[in-house]
């Protein structure tokens, strides 16, 4: 039994774009974001506030959030990894915001120089300051079927995360497969351990596409009754650990899919298609997405 609607979270304009070592000019984020609303789409991660000095291309997101044109309802989400980073958020207007956790003790040390546990408290003022300002908070848990420094990641350990983060207030978790190397029965186990902990209504997946498993894991997670998928259009982004990383699954092959399978998403095909190629004739490159190739041609 699969889910009538599926809510699609657009990442392109954060994590798609995250990692892009050239220039993007602020225009061309603004336009991305606006292209995706226009596109159907509710839910999209327009920026992230973090420290410039690690993730130079996000430098501007203050910028993105008052430039662009918005939508009613649609929903402009920023990550926030600190309370400093909230605080601009929150100046900037994000509608809600993101905290990001690990399953992976190695690379949440490698990443932040900290346990997980610690990692976690250090959300706790960000939680209270979302709570005082009414704003909701996601909550992002990576490396939930492979580690780049750990390998296998054990589905208890993903449970104990998620868990954390849903009675700390998140009222969603995301499910990250970061580097892409879950397959479909991992991908069923995993998610069997976890919804024991945190309600299928309550969950989102975010499969990277590295091993081109995405959509099989998808398709999992649809049988299991989640339906909130994140993705990014013209499968942007990519991971600096995995090598020969492909990144995001492509939002465009996500919904070609959904709609195949008579999944309403509320996203109209030819100008999230458009959209993606807007933005990958501007960062000079092809896109990711197959359905936008298969249309294309």
């Amino acid at each position: 039994m699969y889910p009538e609607k599926v809510k699609i979270v657009e990442v392109g304009p954060r994590d798609g774009l995250q990692n892009e070592k050239g220039r993007i000019a602020l225009e061309d984020k603004v336009a991305l974001v606006q292209n995706l609303a226009d596109a159907g789409l509710r839910m999209v991660e327009t920026g992230s506030f973090v420290s410039p000095k690690w993730v130079p291309q996000m430098a501007d997101s203050k910028a993105v959030f008052e430039a662009i044109s918005r939508q009613s309802g649609v929903t402009y989400s920023a990550l926030t990894p600190n309370l400093k980073g909230f605080e601009a958020a929150l100046q900037a207007g994000a509608d809600e915001v993101a905290i990001f956790g690990a399953a992976s003790e190695s690379f949440t040390q490698k990443n932040i120089n900290c346990s997980i546990a610690e990692s976690l408290e250090r959300f706790a003022p960000v939680m209270d300051a979302a709570k005082a300002n009414n704003l909701r908070v996601r909550g992002y848990v990576s490396c939930v079927l492979g580690c780049p420094y750990e390998g296998e990641i054990s589905a208890a350990k993903v449970a104990e995360v998620s868990d954390k983060l849903l009675q700390m207030g998140c009222y969603e978790i995301s499910l990250g497969d970061t580097i892409g190397v879950g397959t479909p029965v991992k991908t069923a186990h995993m998610l069997d351990v976890v919804s024991q902990y945190v309600p299928n209504e309550q969950l989102a997946v975010h499969f990277h596409d590295t091993y081109g498993q995405a959509l099989a894991n998808i398709l999992i997670a649809l049988q299991q009754g989640i339906s909130v998928i994140d993705s990014a259009v013209a499968g942007l982004g990519g991971c600096p650990y995995a090598k020969g990383a492909s990144g995001n699954v492509a939002t465009e092959d996500v919904v070609y899919m959904l709609h195949g399978m008579g999944i309403e998403t509320g996203i109209d095909l030819d100008k999230l298609i458009q959209a993606g190629e807007r933005i990958t004739s501007k960062l000079g490159r092809s896109t990711n997405s197959k359905v936008a190739n298969a249309l294309a041609g």
